[in-house]
């Protein structure tokens, strides 16, 4: 990792880049591929279903016998861990439930606002070297919890042209609607535009690599939401001399392992901490089974020393870090006064482990300095909010004469005139 000791304001931007390519480099691939699936459907996803994943599929979406045999093949101490896991998502997210809010403005005109789901949900899961069968609980249960109509499911096949039973299982627990076999931009674009099989959906979610991430991005032209532009995982760790060093090496492998464009960093007031954590980095990623992997996205991370907590809430801050794990003594400072953090965890005893599996909270985060401006994943994700109103005669009479003024002075007179007209049939 390369250490960097009291590095200036004006460097931080340099030291905090992430090691991403730009959206120039591969968005006319996810443009071309966007392209075709548009006007060929099921056959353009299995040409490059073929070509990204080495497979040829001959039925794109999961039966009934699939899933049932996935299911029996899952180890009953794994099936234990994803119910509790998903116990504890469900209690979460449940108690992010809001009322029906009900205002009345003036007297005779009442306001207000509920959450209705959104009908139609599309879930990304990325499969190849980490299935990642947690993110189906992550987005399913929120899902339904919300009362969406349709989850819809796609997520790429390994080379048997199967999906990873826990993810089948994991699925079926949460009530997802349809499966698909099918990843990367040719999974977004079907759900993007609809294909025979791959049903058009009014939102997407999930996390995914850089080329999912822009084919997410590029999705939105077509009137498709998406939950957030997420990209290669990401964490920083703010730690001193209290301060666990193996704990804080296992967690920054945890998130090296992700991908070879993951990115992690320490930030410390102390020397000697970084000193012991850089040395069990390299202890404990030698017995890694994905250590090639987190090697080289150590290479892309940094181990930096300030000289108090203020400069490293403030570069903190200036990242926006994904996920933020703080072991510091005074972590209250950290808890009070960050302002951009996808999703926080507080002490020795709080990895971020934690939160990609099972204490409840949403580990569908925004990254690449997208906390600063977006919300993880939560119950509203798959709500909208909608107004209603409803005004009496004596609520027109009031607040009618402002409205006609108003509209008269913006030169629109048949917003006037439906005023007006009301008004007089009154009199």
């Amino acid at each position: 990792m390369n250490k960097i000791y009291n590095p200036k304001p004006e460097t931080w931007s340099d030291i905090l880049e992430r090691p991403t390519k730009t959206v120039d480099d591969i968005e006319a691939t996810v443009k071309g591929i966007f392209k075709e699936v548009q006007s060929k459907g099921d056959f353009a996803v299995a040409k490059y279903t073929s070509l990204f994943d080495g497979v040829s599929v001959p039925e794109l979406e999961v039966s009934q016998t699939e899933i049932a045999t996935a299911i029996a093949t899952i180890p009953k101490e794994l099936k234990d861990a994803i119910q509790l896991a998903k116990s504890n998502i469900e209690k979460f997210h449940a108690a992010q439930k809001t009322a029906p809010i009900t205002v009345e403005t003036t007297e005779g005109v009442n306001c207000w606002q509920e959450k209705r789901p959104i009908q139609k949900i599309g879930l990304y899961i990325p499969g190849g070297t980490a299935p990642l069968f947690s993110t189906v609980l992550m987005l399913a249960v929120p899902a339904k919890l919300a009362g969406c109509n349709e989850i819809v499911l796609c997520s790429p096949p390994d080379k048997q042209g199967n999906i990873n039973p826990a993810i089948l299982y994991a699925a079926y627990l949460c009530g997802v609607t349809k499966i698909l076999k099918a990843g990367g931009i040719q999974a977004i674009a079907g759900m993007t535009f609809g294909t025979e099989l791959i049903p058009k959906v009014y939102k997407i979610f999930g996390p995914g690599n850089q080329f999912v991430t822009v084919a997410k991005q590029l999705a939105t032209q077509f009137g498709v939401a998406i939950d957030m532009p997420a990209g290669p995982s990401e964490l920083l760790i703010v730690a001193d001399d209290t301060a666990v060093p193996s704990f804080v090496a296992s967690d920054l492998l945890s998130q090296a392992e992700h991908g070879t464009d993951s990115q992690v960093i320490l930030v410390s007031t102390s020397k000697e901490l970084i000193d012991e954590v850089e040395k069990e980095i390299q202890s404990q990623m030698d017995v890694l089974p994905r250590k090639a992997i987190a090697e080289k996205a150590i290479a892309n991370s940094k181990l930096i020393f300030v000289e108090n907590d203020a400069i490293a809430l403030e570069l903190i801050d200036e990242y926006g870090p994904e996920h933020f794990i703080i072991c510091t003594k005074d972590e209250d400072f950290y808890v009070r006064n960050i302002g951009n953090a996808g999703s926080v965890f507080i002490g020795n005893y709080t990895p971020e482990s934690a939160g990609d599996y099972a204490s409840g909270t949403n580990h569908t985060l925004p990254t690449n300095g997208y906390a600063k401006n977006y919300s993880g994943v939560n119950l509203d994700s798959f709500s909208k909010s909608m107004t209603f109103q409803k005004i009496s005669p004596k609520g027109i009479q009031n607040i009618g004469p402002a409205i006609e003024l108003m509209a008269e002075a913006e030169g629109l007179q048949a917003h006037k005139n439906a005023v007006t007209l009301r008004l007089n049939s009154l009199e």
